[in-house]
């Protein structure tokens, strides 16, 4: 009867196992699948892209096959704004992106696109690594229930393209120049004296060659890739922008890692963002010495006049959005102590 018993159960769990179409063992280590989400191209000259390859080489090597990324890179599961919504709500589970677009769920991280708060990656990396970084995590949490898995680097910093020279705060008065439509840049622009002219990314080529505006603020790397060199031919090295990059864990995406694996997985992330911001700060400087091998002109900031401006940004801009969101004073503070760190 025993032996009877013992094949009954054995043949049930046998049927049961063929029916689902796999062995048991083999469906409860199937890989733990996180959709993620990118605007921009799979392409090695693409930040978001570096990251993502950064970390996906550190995750297999260190859990195997227990995760399964399926990254979208081109705005293949819709616009920013509308990915960050679904982030929210889980049915993405991460995205990688400038920091700007989180300001709309967290009004704090928008001090990030003050001009002049960094005055390098390695000093945001430093700033962000820190108190200031964890501080702002908390506070996305705290409104949507996303966590900030790390903070990384754009390929360089933004400074100022113009068809004209422009190598002094004299030089840019009255200039106009095209910005991101926000009110961090514009009012930085003001600030320095030039003239801020928020126009769509895809329209700068022509509002450049046509004269509607006598230049932009961008990175390197954008430059080169969109030819805009070709409209421009002078660069005022400003520096005044080191955009943080920003990868984002919705709450039901980090709900799926086990206990067992979330080290691994943290370290993976931390790994991938060691690597990513060296390879930034390669392609970065590539991007300058290709754009002055096809004719552009730079000019770096004085140093005074880099400090008198930030001083200003501090007394008017800073201040002003530490008045009006209260929690970020202290992180003014803690990334003002990260700057003269080694």
């Amino acid at each position: 009867m025993t032996s009877r018993r013992s094949f009954l159960q054995a043949a049930s769990v046998t049927t049961v196992a063929a029916a689902t179409g796999a062995p048991l063992i083999a469906r409860a280590q199937a890989p733990i699948s996180l959709r993620f989400s990118s605007s921009m191209l799979a392409d090695e000259n693409a930040a978001h892209y570096v990251w993502y390859r950064s970390f996906e080489t550190a995750l297999k090597a260190s859990t195997g096959d227990r995760f399964k990324i399926d990254y979208f890179p081109n705005n293949q599961l819709g616009k920013e704004a509308d990915v960050v919504q679904q982030v929210k709500v889980g049915s993405i589970d991460m995205m990688v992106t400038g920091s700007s677009i989180f300001a709309t769920v967290a009004p704090e991280i928008g001090m990030l696109d003050l001009g002049y708060l960094f005055d390098s990656y390695a000093h945001a990396g430093r700033a962000l690594d820190g108190a200031a970084g964890k501080q702002l995590d908390e506070i996305l949490n705290k409104r949507s229930g996303c966590s900030v898995l790390t903070w990384a680097s754009h390929f360089g910093a933004r400074s100022v393209y113009t068809k004209a020279p422009v190598k002094s705060l004299a030089d840019v008065k009255g200039v106009k120049l095209r910005v991101l439509p926000t009110p961090a840049f514009i009012e930085t622009f003001k600030v320095m004296g030039a003239i801020p002219t928020p126009i769509p990314f895809g329209e700068l080529y022509m509002a450049a060659q046509t004269g509607v505006v006598d230049g932009f603020e961008h990175d390197a790397a954008t430059v080169l890739a969109s030819k805009l060199n070709e409209v421009v031919k002078s660069c005022w090295v400003t520096e005044h922008l080191f955009s943080p990059m920003v990868v984002v864990i919705g709450k039901r995406g980090m709900s799926k890692i086990p206990a067992d694996l979330k080290p691994a997985f943290m370290k993976a992330v931390a790994d991938a963002t060691t690597q990513q911001r060296a390879i930034a700060n390669q392609k970065s400087a590539a991007a300058v010495d290709e754009l002055k091998a096809k004719g552009m002109t730079f000019f770096p900031m004085a140093a005074a006049e880099r400090a008198s401006v930030r001083a200003e940004m501090q007394k008017s801009l800073w201040s002003g959005f530490a008045k009006q969101y209260p929690a970020t004073a202290p992180l003014f503070t803690a990334i003002d102590a990260a700057r003269g760190q080694a």
